[in-house]
């Protein structure tokens, strides 16, 4: 029974470099979406890798600065809402992992991507469901994405006080209804989601 991810993916891909690659923030009404791609050194794996979702900030914030000094290679790249407007959640995430790999200074002969989506990437792809929970490179993939987009959205709530992006990161959250309601979309908003849209009909019959 597994207590958490491994690199046995990782070393049953073969010889050459294999890259963990893994998003955060597909699901939110505003911001961009992040990806990251982590080449990790198998002797040198940081310990309490997990599915970013289920670390503390705390740990993953530890655990960021530990992935970078010790990977053999790693890149986090984002799609923006334009991107997001013109390719679609999907494809712009593609998109953004595409790029990530890319800027990794080692190339990669496989990426194991999180998910059960094939995405055109620079290299083979293995998907792996769950992927953040079995895989240290993907763990670590979806720790540098979060991370780095939660700063993003942080600098954000100072560009755009009142919608608390701060706290709930472009998500779904009370306050963050309220303020779509009250102050109508930020230039970070993502005016094609449903929730956005009708804030700015419901503004639009004020």
């Amino acid at each position: 029974m597994r207590s958490g991810p491994d690199m046995m993916l990782e070393l049953a891909c073969g010889p050459g470099p294999v890259c963990g690659v893994d998003e955060a923030g597909r699901g939110p009404w505003a911001g961009p979406v992040s990806a990251g791609a982590v080449i990790l050194d198998p002797d040198r794996v940081p310990k309490g890798l997990n599915d970013s979702k289920k670390l503390s900030a705390k740990a993953r914030a530890a655990l960021e600065e530990e992935i970078k000094d010790v990977a053999i290679a790693w890149c986090v790249d984002m799609a923006g809402i334009e991107e997001i407007a013109e390719f679609n959640i999907l494809h712009a995430t593609g998109r953004a992992m595409c790029r990530a790999i890319e800027g990794l200074s080692v190339t990669p002969a496989i990426a194991l991507v999180d998910g059960n989506y094939r995405f055109p990437l620079p290299c083979e792809v293995k998907t792996v469901v769950k992927g953040d929970a079995l895989s240290c490179s993907i763990a670590a993939a979806s720790i540098l994405a979060k991370e780095a987009r939660d700063r993003l959205m942080i600098e954000m709530d100072a560009l755009y006080p009142g919608y608390g992006f701060a706290g709930h990161k472009g998500y779904h959250a009370p306050i963050h209804v309220e303020a779509l309601r009250r102050l109508g979309p930020s230039p970070i908003h993502r005016l094609g989601w449903a929730p956005v849209k009708a804030a700015v009909e419901q503004l639009q019959l004020l």
